[in-house]
């Protein structure tokens, strides 16, 4: 099967991304939010990518026109029905993923492969939605989409060899390096990353060292380009929580429980970044 026109759903910094990178590879994109404001802000944020790649020179300008011009706003979920491929890119709650996934297999046409962008949730629970389990799969990629180059792909139980080639090889026209990846509570990166997070996170709430020293210790000692809490506030201390949880639920194993004061700071709104405020302050 070709892979021609891909359906994103979710504008927000990973879907945003997801779709750029589609289209600057060639494929025709559908960008969908239920949210207008979010989806307008999508689009935004793909501009500015690529307007900035193309001053840095690192794109053409003809190249920038035809990336903008294969991305197309989707008015409503139900455009799934043209779409060869669908990457799902919501928010990390697996009710909210099943569902979409139930729609999504009522409108796309039988031969659409279906994608989660999930990066700790169970592919097969999500496949189990379906009616077409075994071409339900994970494709995990990592924030900003447009710079990382992995992409963790997910056998769930139930996928198909032919589904996994196909996904395979459209990583690959991404320009992203896959990786194959069994169906457990966070993969590969997330599996090693949350836990060294969460380590970092008690050794602040023990009185150890200053958020600043834990970082530095990390980014000088062990030669990491940012710090362990610096990198929880990128990446959003709910969405780290909610990854600690799934990995502690998964395994019943206590080396992954959330440290207390992550708990805390989620439930002050303290979320990182996208707050203004988590280990660090921003203006």
């Amino acid at each position: 099967m070709n892979i021609n026109q891909v359906m994103v759903i979710g504008a927000g910094q990973m879907g945003a991304g997801i779709a750029q990178v589609c289209a600057q590879s060639g494929f025709h994109v559908l960008l969908y939010d239920k949210q207008t404001e979010a989806l307008n802000h999508g689009v935004k944020r793909i501009h500015k990518f690529v307007h900035r790649a193309c001053e840095k020179q690192k794109i053409t300008e003809e190249q920038r026109d035809d990336t903008l011009l294969r991305i197309e706003r989707a008015a409503t979920i139900q455009d799934a029905a043209k779409a060869d491929l669908v990457i799902e890119a919501v928010v990390e709650n697996m009710d909210v993923k099943t569902a979409i996934f139930h729609e999504l297999d009522q409108i796309a046409p039988a031969h659409t492969i279906l994608a989660s962008n999930t990066s700790s949730l169970s592919i097969t629970e999500i496949a189990a939605a379906t009616n077409r389990p075994d071409q339900v799969i994970g494709m995990h990629f990592m924030n900003p989409v447009p710079i990382m180059q992995l992409v963790e792909i997910i056998r769930a139980v139930q996928t198909s060899d032919g589904t996994y080639s196909i996904i395979e090889q459209m990583a690959k026209k991404l320009n992203k390096v896959p990786v194959t990846v069994q169906d457990f509570p966070g993969f590969v990166s997330n599996r090693i990353l949350m836990p060294m997070i969460n380590e970092a996170i008690y050794t602040l709430y023990e009185g150890i060292a200053t958020v600043e020293d834990i970082d530095t210790s990390m980014k000088l000692g062990m030669n990491h380009p940012m710090g362990p809490l610096t990198l929880a506030d990128f990446i959003g201390l709910d969405t780290c929580l909610y990854i600690m949880e799934v990995l502690h639920e998964g395994f019943s194993d206590s080396k992954y429980r959330p440290c207390p004061l992550l708990k805390q700071y989620v439930q002050a709104g303290w979320l990182g970044k996208k707050t203004g405020r988590g280990f660090y302050v921003y203006t």
